[in-house]
């Protein structure tokens, strides 16, 4: 059986005010092409399919989309909801969905009900179980316990997330034993995840990430699957060198320090056997952007260039650091100037002076009302010039499960 496995597509995005509706729209009919040209039998999508528990109106359309067309190829779609999702909004529509071949896992319930069949492309026959386990919100596996100490209910997530992936696998060999009595083939057994793992190692431990949950999941308290499709972390990665263990990353670049990444998806082959190879698919990028960081003088040269490898009929999104501590109040009007008639959109620019905190000018045309909470704190986290990448990433992912959080609690209207 060949899965195409992919994660984190935050349909909805707005981008500093720009809508990555025409990059969605692209990626949806450049996977179709790839799914009829690799015989992918099933397509896998590890979680945050859109960005935010209230999609606007065009990202739902684009999810209807995708259904419909991996439908009329004949290829099944799991979707597993991520910290982005609601799962009220996931869950409104997931009868009908059913009836596309293709399922949705909006939260943790019941293990047993977390096993999954997926079936090859055309003979309809069984290819390989799953256990469908989407991202995990502590309460849907603790219950609060009154004086509890932050360490202890780390401690508690961590055992009750490892018993309910345990209990999935259970569940999924007790399936794969029944339709072995039923006649059928030994089936593999693959499992899903959307959160943040590490590599196995002696002094593997688990940090914080955000109140009440987990930093990082150790590999060991995975179940002994075949293969573990991961999403959460947007760049493409083996997990500890595991060749089994992967997270696909983000098929589109979703912010700037991500615009260097090549994406891809991940073609997954099993048989009886289990894990036979593991072949990533570079994706084409449909929107260019760049980061550039100079003083104004190697900036003009820097634009001049970008400009010239700018395809034909297509414009760059620019991030720009002036290197400088010298105090230029027009300093977006310079610069605004020197990217005047060329391909080249400016949508983010910083001061980074050593004597000072770095300035944040938006000029991509957002207004407060454009942004949603997320991407408002994203934004000041940035501003900071001394915080390192991966505190700034913590921070953006804790203000995340907090706010996802809020918006299942109501709904998926906060």
């Amino acid at each position: 059986m060949r899965i195409l496995h992919t994660s984190d597509w935050h349909l909805g995005q707005n981008f500093m005010g720009k809508s990555r509706q025409a990059e969605h729209a692209a990626l949806i009919a450049w996977l179709l092409r790839q799914v009829d040209e690799h015989g992918v039998d099933a397509v896998l999508i590890a979680g945050d399919i859109f960005d935010t528990g209230a999609p606007p109106s065009h990202a739902r359309e684009l999810y209807s989309e995708l259904i419909v067309r991996l439908h009329a190829a004949g290829v099944q779609l799991l979707l597993l909801g991520g910290n982005h999702d609601s799962v009220a909004t996931l869950r409104e529509s997931s009868a009908l969905v059913e009836l596309l071949r293709a399922s949705v896992v909006p939260s943790a319930d019941a293990p047993a009900e977390q096993a999954r069949v997926l079936n090859l492309r055309g003979s309809g026959r069984a290819g390989c179980i799953v256990c469908a386990v989407p991202f995990i919100r502590a309460r849907d596996v603790l219950k609060t316990e009154f004086g509890q100490s932050a360490e202890d209910r780390q401690q508690q997530l961590l055992t009750a997330i490892e018993q309910f992936y345990a209990a999935t696998y259970a569940a999924a060999c007790a399936l794969r034993e029944r339709l072995m009595e039923e006649g059928g083939e030994r089936l593999p057994i693959i499992a899903t995840g959307h959160l943040t793992t590490v590599g196995a190692s002696s002094s593997e431990s688990v940090r914080e990430i955000y109140v009440g949950t987990l930093d990082a999941f150790p590999t060991t308290a995975f179940p002994p699957v075949d293969y573990l499709a991961l999403g959460h972390i947007h760049k493409p990665q083996k997990v500890g060198g595991r060749e089994h263990i992967r997270y696909s990353g983000s098929p589109i670049a979703l912010s700037f320090d991500e615009c260097m990444q090549q994406k891809q998806m991940l073609l997954v082959d099993l048989d009886a056997s289990g894990l036979t190879s593991v072949k990533s698919l570079e994706v084409p990028v449909f929107q260019r952007m760049q980061s550039v960081r100079g003083d104004l003088e190697t900036l003009a040269g820097a634009l001049a260039r970008m400009a010239q490898e700018t395809p034909q009929g297509s414009t760059t999104w620019l991030e720009i650091t002036v290197s400088s501590d010298d105090y230029l109040p027009d300093l977006p009007a310079r610069l605004q100037a020197m990217a005047q008639g060329l391909p080249l959109e400016l949508l983010r620019i910083r001061r980074e002076r050593a004597s000072a905190a770095a300035q944040l000018f938006d000029v991509g045309g957002a207004t407060l009302e454009e942004l949603d909470p997320q991407e408002v704190f994203t934004r000041r986290l940035e501003a900071e010039p001394d915080m390192t990448p991966q505190l700034r990433e913590q921070l953006a992912m804790r203000y995340g499960q907090v706010i996802a959080g809020m918006r299942d609690e109501e709904g998926g209207q906060a």
